[in-house]
């Protein structure tokens, strides 16, 4: 360290402020979802030695059919949840013809005016796969909803200009900006940017993930 503050290299030479920031910039993206599960399926096959293909044979013989028994089925077979619940919905959208797998589906909600509104999206599920493994991430048309033995939370792109997280909290009084609804959310928060998912938010999505878990 020399007298300036400044950290030095082993030779003396100090390192500028603007090294550093180039350094922090140079850091590689984080990875897009996709991306998340092409990566996680290629390690399921790489660690059980079945393609997904093989995997949705198997399942076929075993008379799953639905997400739910598919997911049962595959933790029966010693996968996690997080990997069974990713081969699930691979192994569906294989059967389905990739007609609407849940990259697709999720590509739609944030198309044209509403791809500014992704990393919204991002961060959320960033954050709610924090919360637990057992976290299922089901892509719907319209939006993703976020269950464990039931739906806590749910994310929409309402417009161009928001993403909806709603949260089921029964009995929660409303405070802050989360409003109070009805449907299949018990309240809600409008959310314009990453960085407004502050406290406030993360502490209503952690309680509705404990709430959903009975």
């Amino acid at each position: 360290m020399s007298d300036s503050g400044a950290p030095s290299t082993s030779a003396g030479a100090q390192i500028r402020p603007i090294d550093l920031f180039t350094h922090a910039r140079s850091v590689d993206p984080v990875p897009s979802p996709a991306e998340q599960t092409a990566t996680q399926l290629a390690n399921i096959e790489r660690h059980t030695g079945i393609t997904v293909d093989g995997w949705s044979r198997a399942i076929a013989e075993a008379g799953a059919a639905k997400h739910g028994e598919i997911v049962a089925w595959l933790k029966q077979q010693g996968l996690s949840h997080g990997n069974a619940n990713a081969l699930a919905h691979a192994v569906r959208a294989r059967q389905n013809g990739d007609a609407a797998t849940p990259d697709a589906l999720l590509d739609a909600q944030y198309a044209r005016g509403k791809a500014g509104l992704r990393p919204i999206h991002d961060e959320i599920l960033r954050h709610s796969r924090t919360l637990g493994d057992d976290v299922d991430v089901v892509v719907q048309k319209t939006a993703v909803s976020l269950r464990r033995t039931r739906q806590f939370a749910m994310i929409e792109a309402r417009s161009a200009k928001v993403v909806r997280l709603g949260f089921n909290r029964r009995g929660a009084h409303a405070s802050g900006r989360v409003q109070a609804t009805s449907g299949m959310c018990t309240h809600y928060v409008d959310l314009g940017s990453p960085e407004e998912i502050d406290d406030e938010v993360t502490s209503w999505l952690a309680e509705a993930y404990r709430a959903a878990s009975s």
